[in-house]
């Protein structure tokens, strides 16, 4: 009797033992408005924070005051918080441009790195990165607010994977708010959001890369044939250095996408539209997508969906890295993090940019 009440209390322990110690993890820069996600969140079993990289030690101390975390923790640079820990991974939250940094200090001390969107400033840079991932064999992932969202993965099982809407010939994305200024970024963030080089620019980079990213991962990684953009400065005055409108257009064999990022729409968004021969999903948000059916000319049949949130891990950005280092999850190229979809999220942006500034449509080799 003794003895089956000791294996059953043994096999009620066992998930709890076989359950992985939390993912060791360095946040180097705090100067992007979305290290809060890590800062606050709920997931602590799945990550640690080991160290913090911060120059500015008003802005980590304000952060230490607001999440509770040891100023001890804050070093002045990589190399100091190297010298004192060694995380398994780091995630990047400081200026787009660092990101290259980030991953030359990381990669060859086999460092996973997770950094927020876009992956880089240029092509050169992203090049750079993506060589030193392969030579290190790290992961080096790209987060995305959008790729959480289970509206997102349910469009792509729609109109990939089940064929629900016929070949896809248009997708239209459209990311934006009122602009950095007037949502009221906190300076640290304001003064690189709005840099053309610490940034790689304004709206067409900073939302933009949603775009690219979600048309990358529907079309299976194929290559566009062109891109052709427009750009306006509408906020002079909030945003004297950088354009805070563009309109993308990626040609692709036999479909087109549209991407509208802005710093001038009145009420944020993030949603998507995917439009085949036989019908069309509309992602409206983050939990609401409706799939409609044509019936004769200008009618149709619609299907709304209202969905919860995604299973772990795949509803958390730092539940997913550990994920993926434990191989427990293993990412494709295009997929929504991975680095091959990424790079060619960076060459969509960098002819965009040129096409803007030339007035021309860029080709695609």
């Amino acid at each position: 009797m003794k003895a089956s009440i000791l294996f059953i209390l043994l096999l009620a322990t066992l998930p709890l033992m076989s359950q992985h110690a939390p993912l060791k993890v360095a946040v180097i820069g705090l100067t992007h408005a979305h290290v809060h996600w890590i800062l606050s969140s709920g997931r602590a079993g799945d990550v640690e924070v080991v160290g913090i990289v911060e120059a500015d030690q008003d802005l980590a101390a304000r952060y230490a005051k607001q999440y509770g975390y040891d100023l001890s923790k804050v070093h002045p640079t990589m190399e100091a918080l190297f010298a004192s820990t060694t995380p398994e991974a780091a995630v990047a939250f400081g200026s787009i441009h660092d990101h290259l940094a980030v991953v030359e200090a990381c990669a060859p001390r086999g460092i996973h790195v997770m950094v927020e969107k876009p992956l880089a400033v240029s092509t050169e840079h992203a090049e750079k990165m993506r060589a030193l991932a392969v030579e290190h064999d790290i992961h080096l992932l790209t987060n995305y607010e959008t790729t959480w969202y289970p509206t997102n993965h349910k469009a792509y099982e729609l109109a990939v994977e089940d064929g629900a809407i016929g070949e896809i010939r248009k997708v239209v994305i459209r990311d934006g708010h009122r602009g950095p200024k007037k949502i009221g970024v906190n300076e640290e963030f304001l003064e690189w959001l709005t840099d053309p080089v610490l940034n790689g620019g304004g709206a067409l980079i900073d939302f933009g890369c949603y775009g690219a990213n979600l048309l990358t991962w529907l079309l299976r990684g194929e290559r566009p044939q062109s891109v052709t953009a427009i750009t306006q400065q509408l906020q002079a005055e909030n945003n004297p250095k950088v354009e805070d409108e563009a309109i993308i257009l990626v040609q692709y064999a036999n479909c087109v996408g549209v991407i509208q990022a802005s710093w001038n729409w009145p009420i944020g968004r993030k949603d998507l539209e995917i439009y085949g021969l036989t019908g069309a999903v509309y992602a409206d948000n983050k939990h609401q997508l409706r799939l409609r059916t044509p019936i004769g000319y200008d009618d149709f049949q619609e299907r709304p969906y209202v969905l919860d949130d995604r299973h772990a891990p795949f509803d958390d950005p730092f539940a997913y890295l550990a994920a993926v280092i434990r191989e427990e999850v293993n990412p494709g190229e295009y997929d929504l993090t991975g680095l091959a979809n990424n790079l060619m999220v960076v060459e969509i942006l960098e002819a965009a940019t040129k096409s803007a500034r030339t007035g021309r449509t860029v080709g695609f080799k």
